[in-house]
């Protein structure tokens, strides 16, 4: 009988250790290293998974062949454009998102609309449970199996018997091998798990989805050799108060990691949101004071969202400095742009700040729309609905220029804007545009706005 072999992993990092510590020398978190048995059974049978009989060879890098790699419709353009075009044969896609976002329903629908063979291996949801949330979305597909299991060496039976031409795993931290000693979830068990999917994903040629727990940090359970191992990782985001959901690629190997797609969460499940621009700036009938509309990019795709703000006087002698969807360092130093720059007095005024949707951005140019916002509800001073905004402010009070300025030109032009104030130092040709195109130099030149 084979020696039990235990081995201390940090819960958080995966860092390993011979004994127990109470803090990881490697993240510096308190309480996350746990014990796990690691050792391996020596009657272990070999994973049945095709034989690859192909002998290792040399290949020069000129004989390679650069042809575009072969993708397949998801049918779903949002997950399509994050995935850089649709699945890749053969690649393994990881999907992470806090509890209750819509994981599972995005999988679903997914499943529920490709014509192809799908097998959807569920170890949290009963079969019966997968088929009320199905029914609920309205679609139905005869190309999609059910499967409740949670032991790998099953799971390859059965694939072996079907040869599915898509594979859902909801989700990796419920499924164990007997390889392993250990329990679902654990650290060794979802290293070892991944990396059979893997090895079938790569033998078999078949897309392998697989869904995935994230921790109080907001980071995707388990080991972060996990992330390393898959092809894609897909987080999906949102606020579950708010109705829209935002998925992007933090790693892509067909792809890039600057796409992202946007749905909106209803009673029928996710919907796809094709010009999310409308959805996201608010229709007032009258002009309010602390709004501005700022142009925006999520990867290619320009946004224009809504930046409100808010400024009163302080009233216990500290101010409060509060931010929704917005970073609040560089709420800070707009602030101390403001105030040395334009000599704005804001040391005892509390400052709110609040991104519409419900969705968080992270893109500089929306720096100019944040200062008009701020200004306008200081002043108490509108500003006019169709007036946007693309800029980014400097630490010297400069309006730096952004890129893409042509897409954001666009964009605000086809949503009906009549002007757009960016930087000076952005060269473009305002005749190739119906939009008046406002070029400022410095902060300054805010005054005669609000």
């Amino acid at each position: 009988m084979a020696k039990t072999k235990s081995i201390f992993y940090c819960q958080n990092c995966g860092a390993q250790y011979s004994k127990w510590m109470g803090q990881c020398t490697t993240c510096k978190q308190w309480n996350t290293i746990a014990e796990e048995i690691v050792s391996k059974k020596q009657d272990k049978n070999e994973i049945i998974l095709p034989v690859d009989t192909k002998k290792s060879a040399l290949t020069r890098l000129v004989d390679i062949d650069t042809a575009e790699e072969y993708r397949i419709d998801t049918n779903n353009k949002e997950l399509n454009r994050v995935l850089g075009g649709g699945m890749v044969p053969g690649s393994i896609v990881l999907l992470g998102g806090e509890p209750g976002i819509g994981k599972s329903t995005l999988m679903l629908q997914v499943a529920l609309n490709l014509p192809f063979n799908t097998l959807y291996i569920s170890g949290e949801e009963s079969p019966k449970q997968i088929r009320m949330r199905a029914e609920r979305i309205g679609l139905n597909n005869n190309n999609l199996k059910l499967l409740f299991e949670t032991n790998t060496q099953k799971i390859f039976h059965i694939l072996q018997q079907e040869k599915p031409d898509i594979l859902v795993i909801d989700s990796i931290q419920t499924l164990h091998t007997d390889y392993i000693e250990s329990s679902a979830g654990s650290i060794s068990q979802i290293r070892e798990t991944t990396s059979e999917l893997m090895q079938y994903a790569k033998k078999t040629n078949t897309p392998v989805f697989i869904i995935g727990h994230i921790n109080k940090e907001g980071q995707i359970a388990g080991p972060k050799v996990l992330e390393h191992m898959v092809d894609t990782v897909l987080q999906f985001e949102g606020d579950r108060n708010h109705l829209f959901r935002i998925l992007r690629a933090n790693k892509n190997r067909f792809g890039s990691t600057s796409e992202i797609g946007i749905y909106e969460m209803y009673d029928k499940g996710l919907r796809e949101i094709k010009n999310p621009s409308k959805i996201l700036i608010s229709s007032h009938d009258e002009n309010l004071s602390g709004t501005a509309i700022a142009v925006a990019t999520e990867g290619l795709r320009p946004l224009l969202i809504e930046v409100q703000s808010l400024v009163s006087s302080a009233v216990y002698g500290t101010p409060q400095r509060t931010t929704t969807g917005y970073d609040i360092k560089r709420l800070h130093m707009i602030l101390a742009v403001l105030e040395k720059r334009m000599n704005f007095k804001l040391a005892a005024k509390d400052v709110f700040l609040n991104i519409t949707g419900g969705i968080k951005i992270d893109d500089p140019a929306i720096d100019l729309a944040v200062a008009v916002a701020i200004l306008s509800s200081a002043n108490d001073m509108p500003v006019l609905s169709k007036y946007a905004f693309a800029g980014e402010l400097g630490l010297t009070g400069e309006i730096r220029p952004v890129t893409r300025i042509e897409q954001r030109i666009s964009e605000a032009e086809k949503l009906g804007f009549g002007r757009i104030y960016i930087s000076a130092h952005n060269k473009i040709n305002p005749i190739n545009y119906d939009i008046e195109i406002v070029e400022l130099k410095e902060v300054k030149d805010l005054n005669g706005i609000v």
